[in-house]
């Protein structure tokens, strides 16, 4: 058998930016949940669905990392798939109440699809095949978790979505992690295009809340404001950090290759994106209300929302170097404790105040990090503070 690290990686294909067109709707529709009930229970509901949407997502990176999305079968299978989370996603509004059992059912065919997949791709590759044989029982059982809560009522609902995350999401931590396959280049490229998705729609909650108002100057400005938050979720992204991912999973290889894949990638990343579409939902509102104190729900969006994005910076370097580093810390901090700020003074002034602190952050890297991401962009070893 040919060494897997040595083998030419695959390049992200047509069909794959296509597939998550799919989850940039998904995205699209948890704002919905998070607007329709600007709630802590609307909240939770929103946060558990884009929970699942991440799993199901994160999943397919993992297996177009894998098996060539353009095999004749295997695009086939996907187009069931991308259906399949086309009907799930269509039910998010209504996840939590009537069309839990049509969200339940068709995220469980998402999921037999992709293991049947997998399966397929592993042909041959014993260590493969295992991999996903101990994977397996948890996906399964955390989509049947989520078709019985559609079943249930109540508080036990939430809790039923709650251990089917756990299961599907966690569970695989308790198992061996070695027998999968990580390509680096194509794995940091699908993470990046995801998260473009998601500030994406951010600048789509921009555009829809300035629609559902009169574009006065306090719309106007906050918008511009909302524009320059999401370049600030972009910059923070792309400036350096693709590159040096790639080369530190390069620089790796069998079990702590794809130990941190998985970490910085389908768990760390999921608080990103958790924080971009907060943020969006937020955006939505502040349109609305630029000259009104913000309620407490969509304050938590506004200001948590970055804080959230930039706090799994946080995380992902201490996973990588055992340190917190600066810059990143005291913004996410700062972003953090407007929260109250946000309650009792106009939305326009807070998203100013956010604005402030990620501009005062960009100037801090700026400066701080200039030889340190020089270096990065030769494929130097670098070490940033």
């Amino acid at each position: 058998m040919s060494d897997p690290y040595l083998e030419p990686e695959q390049q992200v294909t047509p069909l794959e930016l296509f597939f998550d067109l799919v989850f940039a709707f998904g995205f699209t529709q948890v704002t919905t949940v998070f607007s329709d009930d600007p709630t802590w229970s609307g909240l939770g509901h929103g946060l558990l669905i884009l929970g699942a949407l991440w799993w199901a997502w994160a999943a397919y990176a993992w297996l177009t990392n894998t098996v060539d999305p353009g095999e004749g079968a295997v695009w086939g299978a996907i187009l069931v798939a991308m259906a399949a989370m086309f009907v799930a996603a269509l039910a998010v509004p209504d996840a939590f109440s009537r069309h839990g059992v049509v969200f339940g059912i068709a995220f469980l065919i998402v999921n037999v699809m992709w293991l049947t997949l997998y399966a397929l791709g592993a042909h041959g590759d014993r260590d493969l095949l295992g991999a996903i044989l101990r994977s397996a029982p948890w996906a399964l059982a955390g989509a049947a978790l989520i078709i019985a809560a559609g079943f249930v009522h109540g508080g036990l609902r939430p809790l039923l979505w709650l251990a089917a995350l756990i299961v599907g999401l966690f569970g695989p931590l308790l198992v061996r992690i070695s027998g999968w396959r990580v390509q680096p280049a194509h794995f940091v490229e699908r993470h990046g295009l995801i998260v473009i998705i998601a500030i994406g729609e951010s600048l789509v909650a921009i555009g829809l809340g300035a629609r559902a108002t009169r574009l006065g100057p306090g719309v106007i400005v906050a918008a511009v404001l909302g524009l320059v938050v999401a370049t600030s979720f972009w910059l923070a992204y792309f400036d350096f950090f693709p590159i040096r991912a790639e080369q530190l999973l390069a620089e790796r290889r069998g079990a702590q290759r794809t130990a941190l894949a998985r970490d910085v990638y389908t768990y760390l990343h999921l608080p990103m994106v958790v924080g971009i579409v907060l943020f969006a939902f937020a955006m939505k509102t502040t349109l609305a209300h630029v000259g009104d104190q913000l309620d407490t729900i969509p304050a938590v969006g506004l200001c948590g929302g970055p804080a959230l994005y930039l706090f799994a910076y946080v995380a992902l370097r201490f996973r990588v170097s055992r340190t917190l580093g600066r810059g990143r810390l005291v913004a996410a901090v700062a972003c953090a404790l407007l929260l109250p700020v946000a309650l009792v003074v106009p939305a326009l002034l807070t998203l100013t105040l956010v604005t402030a602190v990620w501009v005062a952050l960009h100037a801090y890297e700026i400066i701080w990090w200039r030889e340190a991401r020089a270096r990065t962009r030769q494929r130097l070893p670098a070490s940033a503070s």
